[in-house]
């Protein structure tokens, strides 16, 4: 989780990895994170989820939350104490197949399902605890890809910074859509949808911290589509493409982006890319409209699946899949470039959360 660094009861710091048990991962596992060189110490393993592939940490309620990427879909809650984590609660459904995504709005837990093409919203108790049933938003629509985009696919859903709009990012409609969320009942209304370039297969977006600006991420092409976000009015608009791996490592493999994540300071932008194996970097020096790719690195590993910023955004973390790893960089405060400065082992690993 990007943002403030949250601390267990005994004041340390910690990270929570994701991972696929239907891919030889252990579940969620709980690492002390040291202040001083970013290293990662695996203390603890919970393993009563099946594929907690994505997660995401409450700012409020310090409540962690994870999907369970099956058919059907759930999600579960945990509570961090001192050794690792404890079950907030027993699984619940989502009503659709494959989440992949979860972020938390309000008193609303969100999950966008990629099997099904439809995103989610369940209520949350005041502790924090998930309750049911769930209100199902499905899309509509397909793309030109016949293996990838034969229908919807929501990839990740996501509350604006003001907490105000809902966006979601479907892979299989090259769409990314705006909804409003009922503060009564949760359900999600579609309040505009923003095309964009048919077959590009748009996974992940992340804002800039100014607000006005959203970077959107594609799996299909390594690239990004730079759009202008009006959070009165609710509408998105598309101004620009910018690559995010060099023409060369194109030509090369093929790549597969996968995550994006914007530095605090508003000053880069990283994005994992699958397939070539690296973490571009691009700098935001020209203004947040104009990103710009200054260079790539190995990540470490291999199939880069998510990637996490510390709150100063000194370091960079990247969950390796397939060699099964979660890699630590030290990102160099004038260029952004990352240096590798440590691994930990995590079979299967997904996605890493700082807290």
């Amino acid at each position: 989780m990007n943002g403030a660094d949250r601390m267990d009861q005994g004041g340390e710091h910690r990270a929570y990895i994701g991972s696929f048990t239907s891919g030889g991962g252990r579940g969620v596992t709980t690492a002390a994170v040291d202040p001083a060189t970013g290293a990662l110490t695996p203390l603890h393993v919970t393993a009563t989820l099946a594929d907690p592939s994505y997660l995401t940490l409450d700012a409020d309620t310090g409540v962690l939350y994870a999907v369970s990427e099956t058919e059907p879909g759930a999600v579960g809650a945990f509570r961090p104490t001192r050794e690792g984590l404890t079950a907030h609660g027993g699984a619940v459904a989502v009503g659709g197949h494959g989440p992949t995504h979860l972020s938390v709005t309000g008193r609303r837990l969100l999950t966008a399902n990629y099997t099904s093409g439809s995103v989610s919203s369940l209520p949350l108790g005041a502790d924090g605890g998930i309750d049911g049933p769930a209100s199902v938003l499905t899309h509509r629509g397909s793309g030109p890809d016949a293996d990838r985009q034969e229908g919807p696919h929501a990839h990740q859903v996501l509350p604006d910074p003001g907490g105000r709009w809902v966006l979601s990012v479907d892979l299989g409609t090259d769409s990314v859509r705006v909804c409003a969320l009922d503060p009564a009942t949760g359900a999600l209304r579609v309040h505009a949808k923003t095309a964009l370039r048919s077959g590009t297969g748009p996974r992940h977006l992340a804002f800039h911290p100014g607000g006005a600006v959203v970077y959107v991420l594609h799996e299909l092409e390594p690239q990004l589509t730079v759009c202008r976000w009006n959070p009165q009015s609710g509408q998105l608009e598309p101004v620009a493409e910018v690559p995010v791996a060099p023409a060369a490592a194109q030509e090369a493999v093929r790549a597969y982006p996968s995550a994006i994540v914007v530095s605090p300071d508003g000053r880069f932008l990283w994005a994992a890319v699958r397939g070539a194996d690296a973490i571009a970097t691009l700098s935001l020096a020209d203004g947040a409209e104009k990103p710009r790719l200054t260079g790539t690195v190995g990540c470490g590993g291999r199939w880069p699946r998510d990637l996490a910023t510390d709150s100063s955004g000194r370091r960079l973390y990247a969950a390796n899949e397939r060699s099964g790893d979660v890699t630590w960089f030290d990102v160099d405060p004038l260029t952004g470039q990352p240096r590798r400065a440590g691994s930990v082992p995590v079979p299967a690993a997904s996605c890493v959360v700082l807290g």
